[in-house]
């Protein structure tokens, strides 16, 4: 390379580098300073004051500057949303779409999951169905809460309570108190097989059940109110 040639190529990056100066200059100024933090979203839980102190907490830097990810995982933080999408608008506003958990039932004793079986911590003073099951089993539990709960919907019942066992047997309680230990296999057949049968078993018995064992597979065992106490309720 020549002393000229050379000489150009330190040119070029001086230049460069005053063009990159310039930019990061123009793009600090004031002029370019976030005046707004829009939240949008339909919001049943999340506080306006938690997402005031998060934006005030994690909103840094100008128009130009604000790393949008980062803004995005701070409020997702917060408990009850589920998803944050943060977006630019010109010259001066930053908008954050805030999607919240829908709560389905409360989780394990101490935790919510959602209608789309996603877990998550929150406080809810409603009062909710609880499912209970191992770790990672929320969505298959949520999603048979829905199956089960169409099955004995005609039957004027509404799941209260619903575990999956660690070796995957499930068991229900309903409001009306009655308890169903479901197994391990074709659990909705069986569950319908039942259901279709509830009436006729009920005036035949002359008493609503109170504990119903569908664990057998062509057919299943009733007890009645005062039976039921003594049932073995091993999985």
């Amino acid at each position: 390379m020549t002393t000229d040639q050379f000489a150009n190529v330190l040119y070029a990056g001086a230049g460069a580098l005053l063009a990159y100066a310039l930019l990061a200059w123009l793009v600090s100024l004031p002029v370019f300073a976030l005046h707004r933090v829009d939240v949008r979203g339909d919001l049943n839980h999340v506080s306006g004051e938690s997402v005031k102190l998060v934006a005030n907490r994690g909103v840094r830097g100008n128009f130009f500057t604000v790393e949008l990810g980062k803004v995005r995982e701070a409020f997702e933080k917060l408990p009850w949303v589920r998803e944050a999408r943060v977006s630019r608008r010109w010259p001066d506003t930053l908008i954050v779409e805030l999607v919240e958990h829908e709560p389905l039932a409360r989780w394990n004793g101490s935790e919510l999951v959602s209608a789309k079986g996603e877990v998550f911590k929150a406080t809810v003073d409603a009062e909710l169905p609880a499912l209970s099951g191992f770790e990672g089993s929320g969505r298959e539990v949520a999603e048979a809460y829905r199956a089960y709960g169409k099955a004995l919907a005609p039957l004027g019942l509404h799941i209260q309570e619903l575990n999956l066992s660690p070796r995957r047997a499930w068991r229900l309680k309903t409001d009306s108190g009655l308890e169903i230990a479901l197994g391990r296999k074709d659990v909705e057949a069986r569950l319908k097989r039942f259901a279709a049968q509830y009436q006729k078993i009920s005036e035949r018995l002359g008493a609503v059940p109170a504990y119903v064992d569908l664990r057998y597979a062509d057919g299943f065992a009733v007890r009645l109110p005062r039976a039921a106490k003594n049932v073995d309720r091993q999985s």
